[in-house]
């Protein structure tokens, strides 16, 4: 394949990807304004049960499908690639099928657990109801998955990328319409209207099968002709043997990504149960839609946007490695860590600065003080979120990705032996100080096995974010007491309008700020290339960078 259709194939494969989490966060804004923060927890329990389910049941499939699939068509055996795409399929029907009925039948006592033993907001039966509807897209997502995979393999990214797309958009729209429906128009219960939002999971899931299955029938022809006309003896193995190298694949890629999910698992069996031991029912809830539910959303936006600007950088730092070219490592981990550090850093300090106004213009009035306070503690940890990211993706690069794994371990431990600790003294922000904790103990294990075994050396990140920082620091204050300037004219603690207004100016400003005080530094050149000071030369300041 030439290396413009590879290129061409990536970008539509990530611009795909991107395009699905935009539309995966940006629902959750109009969600919130229709089912409060009681739904939000709703919806939390049965969609993070769901979200671990289908990772057990996928087990990084798609990954793991186009790496096997790649490999045996490079020597021209297309027949074992076929081969392993029909046993796949069977496989992930059969454990899609398990996995909804073990979640299935679970969950009476997931949401016992869930609740603490009692019903709160939600009622056990509201809890159970909701597992058990978003556990029918276990039936299909598998499949779809391994599908997916065997396309990618073939170098074909066009049926993931618009899959994603219209799996995603057709969730999104199912979700909205439905809750709309149920709450506004037939007038049925929370619990109800939260079941089907939660449902449109597997309404979304057959829309993107649906794609999966036209590029099926539109590229067979094409891979028939491909197996007719190979000419290398099949490779000899058993289909055990298919399903262990699946496994060695997926395995890694599978525990980094369930990093998240795992941790909001975790507040899903204790919040509730130490905000109630604390004395604090009658919030418990409400505090647990806003911390597992909305405010993650708003603070995973730059976390997505800057980890793809880095993890763009892992190919080339494979290549490095694997050429031994370790100036070039250390170059390529460099403008990972420092691209990371600045765009999401500022990001992060400016969600702190406008914590009230930006969390009350996306989730609306509603224990908007909490919500508030508690996205001032949450947004620091955007950043570890990015960079144990990125780490994983090193360490899978450098193959050494068994540390990843580890040091996933290792920052479960400390949740979860401090999460109801820390939640029963702090109540809802003691949760959020435990994740934190977990993320920063994994994070100085994987810093130093990539200092181990790249041979990186820390000295020209540590000056550089110094420097970020001082900058930070500058937007971060002028962004404050712009706040506080305008919160005399603009009342955003009782007008969700005034809240978006003092955010939008608010957010206009310390951009501003940092694009100016980074451009004059020269830091911007340094940290994002000098093809992005120069379209900036061009298209803001209207003048031709200077040669040289």
């Amino acid at each position: 394949m030439s290396d413009s259709k590879l290129l061409r194939g990536t970008f539509v494969l990530t611009l795909g990807t991107y395009i699905s989490r935009i539309l995966g966060m940006i629902y959750i804004f109009p969600f919130s304004a229709l089912v409060g923060t009681v739904g939000g927890a709703l919806f939390g329990y049965g969609y993070n049960q769901y979200a671990i389910y289908l990772s057990i049941a996928t087990a990084g499939m798609p990954m793991a499908v186009s790496k096997f699939v790649s490999k045996y068509n490079a020597i021209g055996d297309y027949y074992t690639s076929r081969r392993m795409y029909r046993s796949g399929l069977k496989l992930m029907f059969v454990t899609g099928i398990l996995a909804f009925l073990l979640l299935y039948s679970l969950a009476p006592a997931i949401s016992k657990w869930t609740l603490g033993g009692t019903d709160l907001d939600n009622s056990l039966e509201d809890v159970v109801m909701v597992m058990r509807m978003v556990s029918v897209a276990l039936l299909i997502v598998p499949v779809m998955s391994l599908m997916r995979g065997f396309f990618q393999g073939h170098q074909s990214m066009g049926p993931t990328a618009v899959s994603q797309v219209v799996e995603q958009f057709v969730r999104v729209v199912f979700l909205l319409a439905s809750t709309y429906i149920v709450l506004k128009i037939v007038g049925g219960s929370l619990a109800l209207a939260v079941g089907f939002a939660t449902m449109g999971a597997f309404v979304g899931a057959l829309g993107g099968l649906a794609v999966l299955m036209w590029y099926w029938v539109k590229r067979k022809p094409h891979l028939d002709k491909m197996l007719e006309e190979q000419k290398v003896t099949p490779t000899r193995i058993s289909t055990m043997s298919i399903f262990k190298e699946l496994l060695t694949y997926s395995l890694p890629y599978v525990f980094v990504s369930l990093a998240i999910p795992l941790y909001q698992y975790v507040d899903q069996f204790t919040f509730n149960r130490a905000m109630v031991a604390a004395g604090q029912r009658e919030v418990a809830e409400s505090m647990n839609g806003i911390v597992q539910s909305y405010v993650p959303k708003l603070v995973m936006i730059p976390v997505s946007l800057a980890t793809a600007f880095g993890l763009t950088l892992v190919p080339t730092i494979t290549r490095s490695f694997v050429s031994k070219d370790y100036l070039g490592l250390q170059k390529q981990i460099d403008q990972t860590y420092q691209t990371i550090m600045f765009l999401v850093l500022p990001a992060s300090v400016g969600l702190m600065a406008l914590s009230m106004p930006a969390y009350t213009s996306f989730f609306g009035l509603e224990a908007a003080d909490a919500g508030g306070k508690v996205l001032w503690f949450y947004a620091p940890v955007a950043l570890l979120f990015s960079f144990f990211t990125v780490n994983g993706a090193i360490l899978q690069g450098i193959n050494k990705q068994k540390y990843a794994v580890i040091s996933l371990v290792f920052g479960l431990i400390v949740k979860i032996a401090l999460n109801m600790p820390l939640i029963m003294i702090f109540h809802e922000i003691g949760s959020i100080i435990a994740t934190a904790l977990g993320y920063m103990v994994s994070l100085a294990y994987t810093f130093y096995m990539i200092k181990k075994h790249a041979d990186y050396q820390y000295n020209a990140f540590i000056k550089r974010s110094i420097l970020i920082f001082i900058f930070v620091l500058i937007m971060g204050g002028t962004v404050k007491l712009v706040s506080f300037i305008l919160g005399f004219f603009l009342s955003y603690n009782h007008s969700q309008l005034a809240a978006i207004i003092v955010t939008v100016i608010g957010a206009v400003v310390g951009g501003g700020i940092y694009a100016i005080v980074t451009y004059r530094s020269t830091l911007l050149e340094k940290v994002m290339g000098k093809r992005v000071a120069g379209a900036i030369e061009r298209k803001i300041l209207r003048r031709q960078p200077a040669n040289g």
